[in-house]
């Protein structure tokens, strides 16, 4: 390696000029260019500012640097520039509506960069790093509701189509962009017409508030063009998408609209066949919609968006971006295919029985970089070429030498591996062009150059990247730098000599090279430092200075850097044009680092917490589960509970006071749900679950806020929601339903909903304070209450009740009916009061009963169907051995048996 004895402080960013080029090949293209706003004038080709400032012409002058064409050869073809004429401002006033370049707006792009140079975005998504733009259109006329969708994020070459017909509530695409967190929405200029918008377009505007929205002509949303971008940006290892999405007029439609406006504003082009195109149908996901997922704390703490107290918090042990991104994906999406999420099982099994393997595949894992940026940065090719975009260009080829150099270890620990998915990833990365295309490239870059953190360390890194004697041009200004470099040192031996402190060289990106003195116990002459040391910075006994002559140093150095950084980008093009059809073996080492790496993860999570592997069925039986965010804030096991939930007893009535843990376990049940579907061991003693194709979350409002009129208005919506999209395999969760308006109203609306949903098939639990609606299960056999208990205690010495509450789910209706006059008795309300109060309650509760109490008949009715729907639940999915077969159908005969003499006995008691 390549080093220089001095010290790293601080780092900042650098300056961007004009870099000339050799002579190019343009792209073949025909017919005049155009931008997505409308044809570019030759006048405005000509003339128009670049994106830095500098001319349009400036980036293809060969200048003084012509010299290095013989030199170094020639380089991947540049296309020619595209012109950035001013958008239609047809929108009108419309908000949120964003004006691209040259726009009469005059707003700046909020697009970035893709290749690490500085970004004008202000958006609350750009900050967080929200990098993916989204096109959406929909059909017209009888085509209403099909929707067209195309993705593609930045930072990551995958091209992502969608196309499905979708509700007039619009559910899964408001879903489907809440999970791409976009940074940019690109629709057609006739959803905004006249300031009039689209259904569609208004609900995303008004679900998206942060997010920028560019309205392009309707013209672009053409699907002949996207499929010719497709059969021309698609890597040939995606080339069955072709035969997927021909039909596709939509999301064709949206992908030649997306692409063509992501060259206009990216100020570079994707390269032939380097683009990972897939299609996403909407049925290989369970949907998970955005209320659903904000409740349940999937990936953003309710309470402060910067905890990791969520399950993503819970799950997230690893160790490269790509495998954070897959499991945040997968958490928002979760597997519906039972195959996959056994294989994924059956993998973190033997990651956790191979003890060699988890650590291997740990430490493999962990030494590589983010190998989707990476891909994306390699396979664009930029417009205008600056020194930035040189240096920026050396360092990918640095970056991916190191990724290929980690591949013949992480291929090693794979070797010996059992399971069918760790195979498949093993034959995989046994691949020719990997070793090919390292091959390639140590013939140009030096052995030991390799990725380094710092900016001292990467800037020599870079410096001495190219092997000497390809390039004599390059080794005489290495030379050059390295004697600047070796007076600076000398200069600063110099002065600490002169002056007698303790001098050191240090570097920031900033500033360059300059001086360090630490003090301590040393005193400086006359207190203050010689005034020949100007921009003088301190941080206690730390200072930070320069010279005249340091400066003059800093500037030779930076312009014998500008010569090594154009002559090595020459070579660096010449290298990447050779690679350049075997570049595309990296997606497959892209899938199988991010998926190994999330499963490495999800296995980790076993090891910090007692979990158990999850069986799939027709029913949801949890023995002892626990809540996985709940356990990872206590740092102990909270209290477990029993979930079950099957065809026979489908839906479930919670009741029970406030504070007694409803919500909690609701979520719990939802949570470990999620978990099982993405092929996770789940926090329980056994867990088996139904999957479910969608998981629908409504959770009541806290008790510390009040209830009002609008909170009543956002329940209604959230149950219209629910009610318009749950099918027979959805997982509804419904909690305190109508406390936003009176209790009549209340009970009227919980009553009906209850037996629209009991007109499904789909699971559902359906917490509720109003006791009422316990009588649910008189009428339909396929109900069961239960309730969380509590205790109640008396003090011996001051006679006052207090109430202890258990966290345990029982079976049946909650006693607790009044507890709401439990707690007035606590205070200091006057006896009298609440003495009358539960005169009055016990009245109404009694004339309840009455009418809604089930008559024998019907309590025998419901014992034998619940003793059929055990039989026919055992005999699909029991995996028992004969003896303890015969020892449950023994069990449940007892059971049915016990039922119908308590039947009898209570006809007895009544008849008396």
């Amino acid at each position: 390696m390549f080093h220089i004895g001095t010290e790293e402080v601080t780092t900042g960013g650098e300056r961007s000029e004009p870099l000339g080029t050799p002579e190019v090949t343009p792209v073949d293209r025909t017919g005049p260019e155009t931008t997505p706003y409308g044809p570019a004038s030759a006048s405005s080709q000509s003339s128009r500012p670049s994106r830095d400032g500098a001319s349009a012409s400036s980036g293809y002058c060969a200048g003084r640097f012509q010299h290095v064409v013989s030199a170094g050869g020639s380089h991947l073809p540049v296309p020619s520039s595209v012109s950035y004429e001013s958008s239609i401002c047809s929108r009108g006033g419309t908000p949120g509506l964003r004006r691209t370049p040259g726009s009469c707006g005059g707003r700046p792009a909020r697009t970035p960069l893709p290749d690490h140079t500085a970004t004008s975005s202000s958006s609350a998504n750009a900050s967080s790093g929200a990098s993916v733009v989204v096109a959406v259109v929909e059909g017209r006329g009888l085509a209403r509701g099909e929707i067209g969708m195309a993705s593609l994020n930045l930072k990551c070459p995958e091209l992502v189509l969608s196309q499905f017909a979708d509700t007039g509530t619009y559910a899964k695409v408001i879903t489907k962009i809440h999970i791409l967190v976009p940074l940019e929405i690109l629709m057609p200029d006739t959803s905004s017409e006249k300031g009039k918008g689209t259904k569609l377009f208004n609900l995303i505007t008004e679900n998206f508030p942060g997010v920028a929205f560019t309205a392009i002509q309707r013209k672009y949303f053409n699907e002949r063009k996207g499929l010719e971008y497709i059969q021309q940006l698609c890597t040939p290892e995606f080339g069955t998408v072709l035969m997927e999405v021909q039909a596709k007029y939509y999301c064709l439609a949206t992908a030649a609209a997306l692409l063509k406006y992501l060259e206009f504003i990216q100020n570079s082009v994707y390269a032939a066949k380097s683009l990972k195109v897939i299609f996403k149908g909407s049925e290989q996901t369970a949907m998970i919609d955005s209320a659903s997922a904000t409740n349940l704390e999937l990936v953003t703490n309710n309470r402060n968006h910067r905890s990791e107290h969520t399950l993503l918090g819970v799950l997230n042990y690893t160790k490269t971006p790509g495998g954070a991104r897959r499991l945040r994906s997968n958490l928002l999406e979760p597997l519906l295919d039972v195959d996959t999420i056994s294989i994924r099982l059956d993998t973190i099994q033997e990651l956790l029985e191979n003890e060699e393997l988890f650590f291997g595949l740990k430490n493999a894992i962990g030494h590589f970089l983010d190998i989707d940026q990476l891909l994306s940065v390699l396979v664009q090719i930029p417009k205008q070429e600056t020194v930035q975009v040189a240096e920026a260009k050396i360092t990918h080829v640095i970056q991916l030498k190191h990724t290929l150099d980690l591949v013949p270890r992480l291929r090693m620990t794979l070797k010996n591996c059992n399971t069918a998915l760790l195979k498949a990833y093993s034959a995989s990365l046994d691949d020719d062009r990997f070793d090919m295309i390292l091959e390639q490239i140590k013939t140009v870059i030096n052995d030991e150059i390799t990725y380094m953190k710092g900016s001292l360390n990467m800037r020599t890194q870079k410096c001495y990247a190219v092997r000497p004697n390809i390039n004599q041009f390059l080794d005489i200004a290495r030379r050059a730098y390295t004697e600047i470099v070796d007076d600076i040192a000398g200069l600063v031996n110099q002065m600490g000599e002169k002056y007698g402190l303790p001098m050191r060289t240090s570097f920031s990106t900033a500033r360059g090279f300059f001086i360090q003195v630490k003090l301590e116990g040393v005193a400086l002459p006359e207190g203050k430092l010689p005034s020949e040391f100007i921009k003088v910075t301190k941080n206690k006994n730390n200072y930070g200075f320069t010279t005249v002559d340091l400066m003059r140093m800093n500037d030779r150095c930076d312009e014998a850097l500008r010569e090594i950084f154009h002559i090595s980008y020459v070579v660096i093009c010449q290298l990447l044009h050779t690679i350049h059809e075997h570049i595309h073996c990296l997606y497959k080492l892209s899938d199988a680092v991010s998926m190994l790496d999330m499963l490495l993860s999800l296995a980790n999570a076993c090891t910090v917490s007692d979990y158990v592997r999850p069986e799939f069925t027709d029913t949801l039986a949890v023995k002892q589960g626990r809540h996985p965010i709940l356990e990872r804030i206590s740092g102990q096991q909270p209290i477990s509970n029993n979930s079950y939930i099957s065809m026979g007893s489908n839906f479930v009535i919670i009741t029970g006071p406030n504070m007694s843990g409803k919500s909690t376990y609701l979520k719990q049940v939802a949570l470990c749900q999620i978990m099982a579907q993405i092929g996770s061991f789940v926090p329980a003693e056994y867990a088996s679950f139904r999957v479910a194709d969608q998981i629908f979350t409504r959770i009541g409002v806290d008790d510390d806020f009040e209830t009002n009129s609008s909170t009543f208005m956002l329940e209604m919506k959230e149950i219209s929601y629910i009610i318009h999209n749950a099918s027979d395999r959805s997982l509804i969760i419904i909690d305190e339903l109508g406390r936003g308006t009176s209790a009549e109203e209340g009970i009227g609306i919980c009553h009906s909903v209850c037996e629209f949903l009991l007109s499904l098939q789909a699971f559902t639990l359906f917490a509720t304070h109003f006791l009422e609606l316990c009588q649910l299960e008189a009428l339909y056999p396929n109900v069961e209450n239960q309730h969380m208990e509590v205790q109640h205690t008396r003090s011996r010495d001051t006679g006052a009740e207090h109430v202890e509450y258990t966290y345990l789910i029982k079976r049946g209706c909650s006693e607790e009916r009044h507890y709401g006059l439990k707690a007035a008795e606590m205070t200091a309300l006057p006896s009298t009061i609440t003495q009358e109060a539960k005169t009055i309650a016990s009245k109404v509760s009694q004339q309840l009963l009455a009418k809604h109490h089930s008559d024998p008949e019907t309590q025998r009715q419901r014992a034998v169907y619940h003793l059929a729907t055990r039989l026919l639940q055992a005999a699909r999915n029991s995996r028992l051995d004969p003896d303890s077969l015969r020892m449950y159908l023994k069990g449940l005969k007892k059971q049915y048996e016990a039922e119908v003499q308590a039947i009898g006995q209570s006809m007895d008691v009544e008849e008396e």
